[in-house]
């Protein structure tokens, strides 16, 4: 079930518009002014906090940002409010509030005063306004160096100045706020690429705005609560290995057998019932893994044989050899669902028969690539790519009719009708080798237990976040997490997302009757 929405700078202004069309339009300027005013006042100016300092820019966030510094001055609190911009090019809103504040007789800086003092700082310098073709000029470049290097709590308002509402991009600089309260709704630069590190905890205000019911919308935000209706079912007794599917894994080529390996014991961790390693190469290459005997390895070619297996990934260390290709080439020639990593989109990539079979398959593909792979699929540049992630997410979604996760920080599961989900869990602990070869296995691993597609993406993605997530709260920090870590963390979190969701039932018999954890 998809809960919050996440739209572009386009949607908001057409959502502003229509909400600004009707007679009598609330006063969203005022309305977002005495919010941010009491998220300061609430979470930045608390014991004996009470000097703020207010930078108002040129445009509507300025008018905000103006909103703000009256209220607060209004409830006793030390206000020293920087305005940059020009009263005669103000909106009218915006003009309205500057002219509140000249009225209550307080100055007004065109600078940071030098030697200030300061608990907290509100950014009302930029909105959602500034793009590729409007940078930052020099002087705000310097004013939000400013601001940084004052090492105080910053209340970003709608989006840290710099930031590009739409990519998460920061082409100079860009506030690194403590606090973001974003109006009306969520927009796709604060949840993704730079918008990660310079966006901090997110408030969403929508100043009493029903969004969906204005403007459908085609970004959602992937979170715990939007994962709950898409966990697989509760578990029946009168069931076997059968029950949870065969899972086959093919790659491993010389030297990267331990890709497979991964992925195939975060399969089995995931509840696959059977996990088939076809490893590519022969030179020392395990009869069995010490570590999960449970995997099976078996010949690639056998893979192919008619009902053998359920589902398929292929690419953990494939390799770019001639075998690659051919296993490749019948892997996209079956009916089977497929996991598409790694080295299976670098061959798609090089190779146009590989591209144009995978586009017209029928049976569904989940493609994975990380921003260097998709920028070789698209024929482009990982800077392009991460220009603009949500662009190039949908553009491979369409491109090749399947669905795909942009690996990345803010992850984003794109689909062919257009419509994508951005990821929230996840941290700089899962920039290490291995990774994405585990979250290949929990993809295979849940498209075997008959989760749909859409389903299997956004659980696994999230899931995997989520399991560096508490191994990010368990060792304090990120450094130093490995992949094999992960696997062990995400099973426990699915166990335990499950029983909640099954109403704390567990597999204990009392009487021959299920009995509740609380009985």
């Amino acid at each position: 079930m998809n809960t919050t929405p996440i739209y572009t700078t386009a949607e908001i202004r057409e959502i502003e518009s229509l909400v600004l069309s009707v007679p009598n339009p609330p006063l969203l300027m005022e309305k977002a002014g005495l919010a941010a005013a009491e998220i300061a006042q609430a979470r930045l100016l608390t014991g004996n906090n009470h000097r703020i300092l207010i930078l108002a820019g040129p445009g509507n966030n300025g008018g905000d940002a103006l909103v703000a510094a009256r209220h607060l001055h209004g409830w006793g609190k030390q206000v020293t409010l920087v305005f940059t911009g020009e009263s005669a090019r103000l909106s009218r809103d915006a003009r309205q509030a500057l002219e509140q504040w000249q009225s209550i007789g307080e100055m007004i800086h065109r600078e940071i005063p030098a030697n200030g003092q300061w608990d907290a700082v509100i950014d009302g310098l930029f909105g959602i306004g500034l793009n590729e073709a409007r940078p930052l000029e020099e002087r705000y470049q310097q004013l939000i160096g400013q601001i940084n290097h004052l090492n105080l709590p910053i209340l970003a308002l709608d989006i840290p100045s710099g930031l590009l509402s739409d990519s998460g991009r920061v082409s100079e600089v860009a506030v690194r706020a403590a606090i973001t309260v974003t109006f009306i709704a969520l927009k796709p630069g604060l949840l993704t690429h730079d918008g990660c590190d310079h966006c901090g905890e997110i408030i969403v205000c929508n100043l009493e705005l029903d969004t969906t019911t204005l403007l459908s919308p085609r970004n959602w935000l992937l979170d715990r609560a939007s994962i709950a209706s898409r966990l697989p079912p509760l578990r029946q007794a009168n069931s076997h290995k059968g029950t949870y599917g065969r899972l086959g894994i093919l790659g491993g080529a010389g030297g990267m057998i331990g890709a497979v390996l991964l992925a195939g014991r975060a399969a089995l961790n995931l509840g696959a019932g059977r996990v088939y390693l076809g490893l590519l190469t022969q030179e020392d290459a395990p009869v069995v893994d010490l570590t999960q005997p449970e995997l099976m390895l078996r010949p690639p070619s056998g893979f192919f044989e008619p009902d053998f297996l359920d589902a398929l990934v292929i690419g953990p260390g494939l390799g770019g050899e001639i075998a690659a290709c051919i296993y490749l080439e019948q892997a996209l020639q079956t009916s089977l669902p497929l996991v598409l990593d790694a080295d299976a989109l670098n061959l798609i990539a090089c190779h146009t028969e590989l591209s144009n079979a995978i586009k017209v398959r029928e049976a569904p593909a989940i493609l994975t690539p990380h921003p260097a792979e998709a920028a070789r699929l698209l024929n482009t540049t990982t800077v392009e790519i991460q220009h603009n992630r949500l662009e190039a997410a949908q553009t491979l979604a369409r491109q090749f009719n399947c669905i795909i996760v942009l690996k990345g920080a803010g992850s984003i599961c794109a689909f062919p009708d257009g419509h994508c989900h951005f990821n929230t869990s996840g941290n700089p602990g899962l920039s290490t080798a291995g990774t994405g070869d585990v979250l290949s296995g929990f993809l295979g691993a849940l498209l075997v237990q008959a989760l749909p597609p859409e389903n299997t993406l956004l659980l696994a993605v999230h899931l995997h976040g989520a399991a560096a997530d508490t191994l990010l709260e368990q060792q304090h920090g990120p450094v130093g997490m490995t992949a094999s870590e992960i696997i062990p963390a995400a099973r426990h979190l699915l166990n335990c997302w499950i029983d909640q969701k099954t109403s704390g039932y567990r597999y204990a018999r009392f009487g021959g009757q299920f009995k509740p954890n609380n009985q």
